[in-house]
């Protein structure tokens, strides 16, 4: 079984990343930043907050699901604001979505907030609502049971240190993970976390069994060239059972985000 997880960007880079779908052919694919913006007239649309600005792919969702034909498709939505075409307001979900080829059995899942709750007028104020998806799958081909749970963490504006709002959310998504999971399950928890290799969120994970690969493979960090902020480090990805990792990687190229995939094989 081949796991994806991937910060997508909104589908800035849109051709690029369905190209690399298409070459990379995971089994299970856990975006983040994901748009869908029902009804939507144009493929573009921009988002704004101040300074920042930047392109989204309106319906990045429902593309993805056409780029995966073999999938079946969950969207969660974290809120709905404003995208911008021009100047015309155009209300949109931002939120994760996962990707399960059906082949392998979605035999039971949970969505859930991290942070705060869904906010239905507006992205309002920093630090956002998060939210997490797990789902549970039956592998007949080896007769198994996987659990893989991911989540896009707070955004805080100072910085990715320790917060006791971080260490909240990092027992929810456990606690998210373990309402999914049964005893004998491979469990992977992935996802664009938004700390640094010696947060509390990530000594958790360890303290509940969970092996953490990204900073033993990847002293380079996560984050790609389109990326101009300090600090490198952003995804993870963590099994409880290491001995069943084939392999593993932080995919480099191409770029097809500010984030790099990060690919595992059980």
């Amino acid at each position: 079984m081949k796991i994806m997880s991937l910060n997508a960007w909104g589908g800035v880079l849109h051709d690029k990343f369905v190209a690399f779908l298409g070459e990379a052919d995971p089994d299970v694919l856990c975006l983040q930043e994901v748009i869908r913006t029902p009804g939507a007239e144009r493929d573009w649309l921009v988002y704004r907050d101040g300074d920042h600005v930047l392109d989204q792919r309106a319906n990045f969702f429902d593309e993805v699901c056409r780029a995966l034909p073999r999938h079946a498709a969950y969207f969660c939505p974290a809120a709905r604001g404003a995208l911008w075409d021009d100047a015309r307001e155009v209300a949109s979900f931002w939120g994760l979505a996962t990707f399960v080829r059906t082949s392998f059995t979605v035999i039971g899942q949970a969505q859930g907030f991290v942070h705060g709750d869904f906010s239905p007028h507006g992205y309002g104020d920093h630090p956002r609502p998060r939210n997490a998806h797990a789902v549970r799958l039956y592998d007949a081909a080896l007769d198994r049971t996987v659990s893989i749970a991911h989540m896009h963490g707070l955004r805080d504006l100072r910085g990715k240190m320790d917060t006791p709002e971080r260490l909240a959310q990092a027992q929810r998504f456990l606690a998210l993970s373990d309402q999914v999971s049964d005893a004998d399950d491979i469990r992977v928890l992935c996802g664009d976390f938004n700390v640094e290799p010696d947060s509390e969120t990530l000594a958790l994970m360890r303290e509940q069994g969970f092996t953490e690969l990204v900073t033993r493979h990847a002293s380079q960090g996560t984050r790609t060239s389109l990326y101009q902020k300090p600090g490198r480090f952003a995804d993870y990805l963590l099994v409880d059972q290491p001995e069943k990792v084939l392999d593993f990687d932080v995919v480099r190229h191409p770029e097809v985000s500010d984030h790099c995939p990060l690919i595992v094989k059980i």
